[in-house]
């Protein structure tokens, strides 16, 4: 199985395939764990993948074209599962855990924000 993890913080995402179990799935070759940080698709010379809050106040809002061109960039199985991280979601439970490991790639989505959800 194929994880492709959409993140800011690729190096974090990396160091934990290093321990315990999931080091044991990586080295035996059961699962590979891909990283991509949109902050390498912005069109920012920065690397900046923040976005003005709309309406102002306090906060931070993450600019959809990183994201939307991060994922495109990722070859994807005919039978794969994109997976949006988010405090509101579903919780994860085993009915999950077996639905997703019938897949052949799972592409996790962090850090994401309402707008690019509407999109994909």
């Amino acid at each position: 199985m194929r994880f492709d993890v959409l993140t800011l913080f690729p190096e974090t995402v990396s160091n934990s395939c290093n321990f315990s179990i999931i080091k044991r799935a990586v080295t035996d070759g059961f699962i590979t764990v891909n990283t991509v940080n949109p902050r390498d698709y912005t069109k920012d010379k920065h690397k900046k993948v923040d976005d003005t809050p709309y309406g102002g106040g306090a906060g931070m809002l993450l600019s959809c074209q990183p994201y939307l061109d991060a994922l495109n960039s990722i070859e994807k199985s005919d039978n794969s599962k994109t997976i949006i991280m988010s405090p509101k979601g579903k919780i994860f439970n085993q009915q999950m855990a077996k639905e997703f490991s019938q897949q052949e790639q799972i592409i996790i989505i962090c850090g994401i924000m309402k707008d690019l959800m509407s999109v994909l």
